[in-house]
């Protein structure tokens, strides 16, 4: 484990200052993790400027917001929005034969997937063809920031850019059943990640999650040199959480994304050998709209509650307490937890330097049955406990962030339960 590195203390409070920019290389959609560093921002006065990944029309142009989507994207962010199209990825660039890498699965049903067949030459066109893009629009919105960064001001950039799976609509039942399925359904990662159809997925991944980092590094090289900055990027290897009241690494499997993540992190490692102010956060599991997909990741979530009492943050423990049944309480979420989290299921895939790990039947299902029972124990499934501390991760998770980039330490941090519990109690 000797690239693990966990914050242990609530850094001290970050010199940011009115007249200093924050630049968020992403779009908000909804409330996510990048809402934290945004709100501590505007708390010091800074000046808010955000990115747009852009639209696609219905023959797939990309193109800016128009006038009705770029007062929304701005209102969401408390900022302006730089209108020029961020789209990482390279899902809908034409191959040389001029088809994209989504059109290649017209007429693939779900269960096909092992049979079929990519060629390489082609992917890697579509993907040089969207890095091409990617980087000259990025320049163009870099040409815009520089615009309007006061001169003498501190500038932190965020990359919270993300994710990449094709957006063929043949994947998301096959991810589904990945991800969720149980007996006859179960879909073995191992299996997906070595098909044709997964090394797509791997390049997408990749190009999306962590090269869009080295690409934002080097187009901002010219504000480096009028400007003291410093960048923040989201990651996620697992977390540290209380498992039989030890703060242990854990992490959810199957994460196929965690190799890009690794990725992300060896960017930030090669950037600060070069005294480039650059690191990744590895965050905890959380559970939002977006990682819906990945049921189960909440699971390891619940111990917070016990972080969070060590640390007397009581607020957030009596609204996760009002949502449950009668009957339930918090101290039997936690047990539930505790048993997952201690089955020998769960720990014989826990390794940190052969992370992440492929999925196993048994361990699936025995992850899914826990967050079904788990998530019961709400008096509205609608309305539950991960919700409230989901927001708690967001916010102890942003003050640590900002607070830490000011003057970071290292390449690449893990934010675990302890100090994210440490820098709520302190408000």
């Amino acid at each position: 484990m000797s690239r693990y590195h966990a914050m242990t203390e609530v850094p001290a409070t970050a010199g940011y200052k009115a007249g200093d920019v924050l630049f968020l290389c992403g779009e908000l959609f909804g409330r996510g993790y990048a809402n934290g560093i945004v709100d501590e921002a505007r708390a010091k006065g800074m000046t808010i400027i955000g990115a747009t990944v852009g639209r696609r029309d219905a023959d797939g142009t990309l193109r800016p917001l128009n006038e009705e989507e770029l007062a929304t994207a701005e209102a969401g962010l408390g900022g302006k929005i730089i209108n020029i199209p961020l789209e990482a990825g390279f899902d809908m660039e034409p191959g040389q034969d001029g088809i994209a890498p989504v059109d290649r699965f017209k007429g693939v049903k779900p269960d096909d997937w092992a049979s079929v067949k990519l060629d390489a030459a082609e992917v890697e066109y579509s993907k040089q063809r969207g890095t091409e893009r990617f980087c000259k629009n990025l320049a163009a919105v870099v040409a815009e920031l520089e615009k309007m960064i006061p001169a003498g001001s501190n500038l932190l950039v965020v990359h919270t850019m993300a994710g990449g799976i094709p957006r063929a609509r043949v994947f998301m039942p096959i991810l589904n059943k990945l991800f969720k399925g149980q007996g006859d359904r179960f879909l073995s990662s191992e299996a997906f990640w070595n098909s044709d159809m997964g090394k797509l997925c791997e390049t997408s991944f990749n190009e999306v999650t962590a090269d869009t980092l080295r690409y934002l590094i080097d187009a901002t090289a010219g504000l480096r040199e009028k400007h003291d900055t410093h960048y923040a990027a989201y990651g996620y290897h697992g977390t540290g959480v209380l498992i039989d009241g030890v703060i242990t690494w854990q992490s959810y499997t199957p994460y196929l994304q965690g190799w890009a993540k690794i990725r992300l992190e060896d960017i930030a490692i090669e950037a600060w050998g070069k005294g480039i102010k650059a690191t990744v956060y590895n965050c905890p599991e959380i559970l939002t709209n977006s990682s819906a997909l990945f049921l189960g990741v909440e699971n390891s979530l619940y111990p917070l509650m016990d972080s969070l009492r060590s640390e007397g943050v009581e607020s957030v423990l009596q609204e996760c307490q009002a949502l449950l049944r009668d009957g339930v309480t918090i101290d039997d979420l936690l047990q539930i937890a505790n048993t997952y989290l201690t089955s020998e299921l769960i720990t014989s895939t826990r390794d940190f330097d052969s992370w992440p790990q492929h999925n196993k039947p048994e361990q699936q299902e025995y992850m899914l049955n826990t967050s079904a029972e788990l998530i019961s124990m709400n008096a509205d499934q609608k309305d539950i406990v991960c919700a409230v501390l989901s927001r708690a991760v967001f916010q102890g998770v942003g003050s640590l962030m900002f607070n830490s980039s000011w003057n970071p330490q290292a390449p690449v941090f893990w934010l675990n339960h302890d100090v994210i519990a440490k820098t709520l109690a302190k408000g």
